[in-house]
């Protein structure tokens, strides 16, 4: 019997150097979590045994059990390097139509070649979908799928309105021969100009620029005249409304026709004249060199908003104050198509990505899963584990809330195994060895005796 026991002490102590060695050979294995050999003494007896004399039959290995205390952070550069702070798993599956899923707290990740967020071993992330405002739609696990980073942000808009507010100096000098002598290609002829990019149908962008010109104060004070041209190509306010739009002709000498923008003496703006005609540009009919010649759609028009408060004066309104020329705000709402810049991801989990277009899109929230029993989990390996009887099912929701942790992005959650208490365990399991290989030499050296026994 004391041979058996002396063997079973010697497993105990190989399974106990295992253990401790394959934690040492992980501490660097970001996501891991060490291992704990854990051991119970085996005690037969029977009902005609005598219970106050029975010595023991040895040990057993009960379990090896994970630790999953928390791991240190360690931080990088890479945006889709995620560390969770507190309790929770990562979600992957094997491919976008798996079902079958696997969890790890190894947040190495990566975009393969079809944009999908993965980790080293191919495994898709899985995230909740989101609404437009980056709220959940569904925190199921049932509803999650694999994360796609797109790298364009969808169809291009094309501009329908151009938002400007500007202030045009009172004291401005009247320029000899104006507007009859306007000429975009010379600066002398006009006051002031600004510029603003506009995009058509099929996302080309196009330059919007307005030149201001002070009108002839003898004639018509408090007052400038605005040209238009897109592309260096001039708009013709009689291309663009029925009739001559000023009676009063206020045109260039070749017959170019602008529009009025008209101040009263405290300096609000009060109106553009036409206003059909002026405020409303359809791109078709631009004279000069066609700008929708790509295809794009050709009953495009360009509202230009001056922001006119009818019931009273608005300071969001152009102005003519007694100061310099100024644009305060000059925006417009088309889109062209934009490529992916940028990944950020929040503490919640939320991914948004920005895109060269100035836009930006929440994709979705990282799934987080929790176990009732974490230490019952399956380990398959390379940092994941599966569900099994003993950790019971899985638990979803987002990141920060309930019991589940935090996620940090351009960070990692390094292994949880502290090499010094390894050592120690090891020299410990070392000397256990020993003491049991001794004790089975022993056994060995009295058998030998008795047998000698004449």
């Amino acid at each position: 019997m004391s041979f058996n026991i002396a063997l079973s002490g010697l497993n105990a102590a190989q399974k106990d150097l295992d253990v401790t060695s394959n934690n040492i050979a992980n501490v660097n294995t970001i996501g891991f979590k060490e291992s704990r050999a854990e051991f119970v003494d085996v005690y037969a007896s029977s009902l005609l045994s005598g219970g106050k004399t029975k010595s023991g039959d040895g040990v057993l290995t009960s379990q090896v059990a994970q630790q999953f205390s928390q791991g240190s952070i360690q931080f990088t550069q890479n945006s889709l390097d995620l560390a969770i702070t507190g309790a929770g798993f990562y979600a992957t599956v094997p491919g976008i139509d798996s079902l079958e899923k696997s969890y790890t707290r190894a947040g190495q990740f990566k975009l393969n070649d079809d944009n999908f967020v993965v980790n080293s071993a191919g495994g898709h992330l899985l995230g909740f979908p989101v609404n437009d405002d980056g709220s959940s739609s569904s925190v199921s696990l049932s509803t999650a799928s694999p994360i796609l980073i797109p790298t364009a942000s969808g169809a291009p808009q094309a501009s329908t309105e151009v938002d400007i507010k500007m202030n045009l100096p009172a004291g401005e000098s009247y320029i000899t021969g104006a507007p009859l002598n306007f000429d975009p290609s010379d600066p002398l002829t006009f006051n002031h100009s600004t510029s603003v990019t506009i995009y058509d149908s099929l996302g080309d962008s196009h330059v919007m620029t307005y030149y201001f010109v002070k009108d002839d104060p003898a004639v018509n004070p408090n007052e400038w005249i605005l040209f238009t041209a897109i592309d260096g190509n001039t708009i013709d306010i009689d291309e663009t409304v029925a009739g001559d739009a000023l009676a009063d002709g206020r045109e260039t000498a070749g017959g170019l026709q602008g529009g009025r923008l008209v101040f009263d003496s405290s300096g609000d703006f009060t109106s553009i004249l036409p206003v059909t005609g002026f405020s409303t540009i359809p791109l078709a009919n631009i004279t000069g060199a066609p700008i929708l010649g790509n295809g794009a759609d050709d009953t495009q028009t360009i509202v230009i908003d001056f922001n006119l408060d009818t019931a009273g004066p608005n300071p969001n309104e152009p102005t003519q104050f007694a100061s310099n020329f100024e644009v305060t705000s000059l925006a417009q709402d088309g889109l062209a198509v934009g490529r992916l810049t940028g990944i950020d991801i929040n503490s919640d989990g939320l991914i948004r990505a920005t895109y060269s277009n100035g836009t930006s899109q929440p994709l979705a929230r990282i799934a987080l899963v929790n176990f009732a029993n974490e230490q019952g989990l399956t380990q398959i390996g390379g940092t994941s584990w599966r569900e099994s009887i003993d950790s019971g099912s899985p638990l979803a929701g987002e990141a920060g809330s309930g019991t589940f942790g935090s996620i940090n992005s351009k960070a990692l959650e390094q292994a949880n195994v502290n090499l010094t208490t390894e050592l120690i365990d090891l020299i410990s399991a070392q000397r256990n060895f020993q003491a049991n290989s001794r004790a089975l030499e022993v056994d060995n050296q009295l058998n030998q005796t008795i047998l000698q026994i004449r």
